[in-house]
């Protein structure tokens, strides 16, 4: 199909939009269309903030023509459990909704000779539970990694990263960027982590997390290892997944460790600890609004790994 100029809408000037353009650069157009169509502010407001979240996954400069059905479908599976957010069966459902017209407006332009969303499913009923690990996994998990640390080569990281996530239940971001300044050791024994944001809407994620006392001796001995200057954690987010993936490899329970899983397990543990559910809320950074399906979802973990334990 050549590539050519197109209308945007009647009486309203042309765009140079093809196949080829870039994501970043059809999403102006297609908000114009929603204007020109008479959709309200509030809708148009939402349809941008989904497609905001299409860009932050595969990037501003990804073509309209590497689209397909399979990609989108792996960005849903992100925004539902990746992404470290939770997403409400509403949300899913606007967002898939979304994906629908954005690209059947660049179907129906002729800008896409095929409509890759035509396919993707909405779902109903409630949200698939998140998988976590049960305390024997755990053991078997931390069995791995403190033998990690007395080997030949000896590597605290694995153990220093495992721990920090299942006592805490921090998100990849808030790990990523971590300092030790960001520990309070004025009671030796009773050490916290602070977690702190720069913008003003995000204060209700700041908060102070207890920390094991025993894994400050790990924090020594990584730093030892790794000489960090700066932030904790050297290496980039993508690298610290697969140390957790190859971790899992090495404990024998291979695609059941990741970041967000390790921050559902840590929820859950401390909800069947008899942690009180709001306190739980501050713990996770959550606002009240975000926490209700979130809550959810904890309680029927916790009710489902003891029934597999009771059986």
């Amino acid at each position: 199909m050549p590539d050519r100029q197109l209308p945007l809408f009647p009486g309203g000037g042309e765009h140079a939009l093809t196949r080829h353009s870039r994501l970043i650069d059809a999403i102006q157009p297609f908000l114009d269309r929603l204007h020109f169509e008479g959709r309200s502010p509030h809708t148009i407001n939402a349809f941008h903030s989904d497609l905001r979240l299409v860009c932050e996954y595969f990037g501003d400069d990804m073509l309209l023509d590497d689209f397909t059905t399979t990609k989108l479908n792996r960005f849903l599976e992100w925004m539902e459990s990746g992404r470290g957010v939770p997403c409400s069966r509403k949300s899913y459902a606007r967002r898939v909704t979304t994906l629908k017209v954005f690209f059947k407006f660049l179907y129906d332009e002729k800008i896409m000779p095929d409509n890759p969303a035509s396919a993707v499913l909405q779902r109903s009923g409630a949200a698939p539970l998140q998988p976590v690990l049960s305390e024997s996994e755990i053991r078997q998990l931390l069995a791995h990694t403190l033998a990690l640390r007395l080997a030949d080569k000896p590597d605290a990281r694995p153990d220093l990263l495992v721990r920090l996530l299942l006592d805490t239940g921090l998100k990849k971001s808030e790990c990523m960027a971590l300092t030790v300044e960001h520990i309070q050791r004025d009671n030796p024994t009773a050490p916290v982590l602070v977690i702190r944001y720069k913008k003003p809407n995000n204060v209700y994620k700041e908060r102070k997390i207890a920390l094991d006392p025993d894994w400050l001796d790990v924090l020594e001995e990584y730093r030892e290892q790794y000489q960090p200057e700066e932030t904790i954690f050297t290496c980039t987010a993508r690298n610290l997944e697969y140390v957790l993936r190859d971790t899992a490899i090495g404990a024998g329970i291979e695609g059941k460790v990741s970041f967000e899983i390790l921050r559902w397990t840590s929820a859950v543990r401390d909800y069947r600890r008899g942690m009180d559910l709001d306190e739980l809320r501050e713990k996770m950074g959550l606002s009240r609004i975000s926490f209700r399906e979130t809550s959810d979802k904890i309680v029927r973990l916790a009710a489902r790994l003891q029934a597999e334990e009771a059986y």
